[in-house]
């Protein structure tokens, strides 16, 4: 006979296994995914808003695996854009942990992608419409070979698809650089910035608005001759973003074909 210590670890090894079946089984309240039978005006939800996000720790493994496929996570979405089918999710994964370690809500303008970096930002457009939105991705999925994204009720309801289920999409990232990065380059950077007002063949024209310009902006002017044609540049000035400042003054007060030259 087994004793009863040995009977007591058996019961609650028991006990474990059924908790933890129990759990897995009831995680979801409904077994399969559908759209909310009370939903509320979802038209004036507004569209995510871009800004800077740190990647999330806990959202952003090197690689994983789903249903026996590995999936390698992007260090960084600049750049990325793609054409493919979107999907959307709702009432079924509602109030239930992203991968990202938030809170669900199919009423947000959310979404779910397999390898994006989270969070990041997406404008997607419904290619059968020319409808689009911008979605904070901070899940994954879908895991489906033939689709690319999976996204909130309410976006799929601004796309427009809410009835055909799913429908091809363009997906691009909108990327925001940290400002502290950013900042600490400019700081680095030992170029010199000029900014172009304009070229032109007349000499005297050009060294009149030179003189102009230096009294107005208090920014020194040079003037670089190719072949008959005299080019105007104020500078040189040592920060990009001050070259900036002065380069957007300068379109709104008269110049707007001024731009920006670095060397």
């Amino acid at each position: 006979m087994l004793n009863n210590k040995l009977l007591s670890s058996l019961l609650l090894s028991s006990l474990l296994l059924l908790g933890a079946c129990s759990s897995k089984s009831s995680r979801y309240k409904i077994s399969d995914d559908v759209a909310p039978i009370d939903a509320p005006d979802v038209t004036k939800v507004e569209d995510a808003h871009p800004k800077f996000e740190p990647y999330s720790r806990g959202g952003n493994p090197k690689n994983y695996t789903v249903l026996g496929k590995s999936y390698q996570v992007l260090p960084s979405g600049k750049g990325y854009q793609k054409t493919g089918v979107a999907s959307w999710y709702g009432k079924k994964f509602h109030g239930h942990l992203t991968s990202n370690g938030e809170t669900y809500d199919m009423y947000s303008m959310s979404a779910a992608h397999k390898t994006l970096p989270l969070p990041s930002y997406v404008k997607v457009t419904n290619l059968g419409n020319d409808k689009s939105v911008i979605v904070r991705v901070n899940d994954r999925g879908p895991f489906h070979d033939n689709r690319i994204i999976d996204l909130s009720y309410a976006a799929a309801h601004r796309l427009d698809m809410l009835k055909t289920g799913t429908a091809k999409v363009k997906i691009e990232v909108i990327y925001i650089e940290n400002p502290e990065s950013v900042a600490l380059a400019q700081l680095k950077d030992t170029r010199l910035h000029y900014v172009q007002v304009l070229a032109s063949s007349d000499k005297l024209r050009v060294e009149q608005l030179a003189k102009s310009l230096t009294s107005q902006y208090q920014v020194q002017t040079r003037i670089q001759q190719t072949g008959n044609l005299y080019k105007l540049q104020l500078g040189p000035i040592g920060r990009q973003q001050i070259a900036d400042k002065l380069h957007q003054e300068l379109q709104q007060n008269g110049y707007p074909q001024s731009y920006r030259v670095t060397e």
